[in-house]
Formats: C-alpha cells, sequence, structure tokens
C-alpha cells in the first residue's frame, strides 16, 4: 500500500464500491471463519489483537462493507488486506479453494481486487 498514511484518524470514509467489490471483501473477512484458519500471528500482520478479534470486528466490518457503509482509514486497510492474503496465500489463506468457497473465479477476483485497490488508494491516499 505504497502512499497510504497508516495512521488512522477516526474519520468515516466511504468508498464508491460496487456490489460485487462490496461482496469480494465481504468474503475477505468472513472466509477466515471457513476452510481458512487465521493463527494470531496473521490476524495481528492483518491489524487485529488475535484471532477471535479477526472474526468478531471482521464480520461487522464486512456487514458494514455489503451494507455500502463507511469506515474509518484503519478498518479499511484491514478489510484490503485480510481479503489480499485469504484470496491468494496457500500459506495462510484459501489459495485454490477460494472460488469454491466464494463463488468468485481467480480472474474475476483479481480484476475486482485491483480495482479496489486503485479506489483504495485514490480514496485514502494522504
Amino acid at each position: 500500500m505504497t502512499g497510504v498514511a497508516r495512521r488512522d484518524d477516526g474519520a468515516l470514509i466511504t468508498l464508491d464500491l460496487t456490489a460485487d467489490e462490496r461482496s469480494l471483501l465481504r468474503n475477505g473477512l468472513f472466509q477466515w471463519g471457513g476452510p481458512a484458519r487465521c493463527s494470531n500471528v496473521v490476524a495481528r500482520a492483518i491489524g487485529f489483537m488475535n484471532e477471535s478479534e479477526l472474526l468478531d470486528v471482521g464480520y461487522s466490518l464486512a456487514e458494514r462493507i455489503e451494507a455500502g457503509g463507511a469506515l474509518t482509514r484503519g478498518d479499511w486497510s484491514r478489510a484490503l488486506l485480510s481479503t489480499e492474503i485469504i484470496f491468494s496465500s496457500v500459506v495462510a489463506g484459501a489459495a485454490w479453494d477460494w472460488p469454491t468457497v466464494t463463488g468468485f473465479e481467480d480472474k474475476e477476483s483479481l480484476d475486482l481486487l485491483r480495482s479496489i485497490q486503485r479506489k483504495f488508494l485514490r480514496s485514502l491516499a494522504p
């Protein structure tokens, strides 16, 4: 996330996401409670205190994203990083099981992820 400030000032920000982009991020948070299990180390790397917080807070963030709600810069960062990891990582994520558990094919997921990343950088860059 080059050029994006890591500090979260608590301001709520709405990203102009499509329904599919919101669904992708929702899955990027929800799937940790499915076949992909998150370790405390990975949860902390994403920005949560532990796996339990990732599941509890992550589900709440996913619901707000799905509803088109606003999040803080830090929450958008956690949602995006969570999705990037669970979509692509064979070590810590769903990897090739992603299409089966989400219904999103790899190419579609990558295209949506790149679109979200561009919107993220445009909207959240300092």
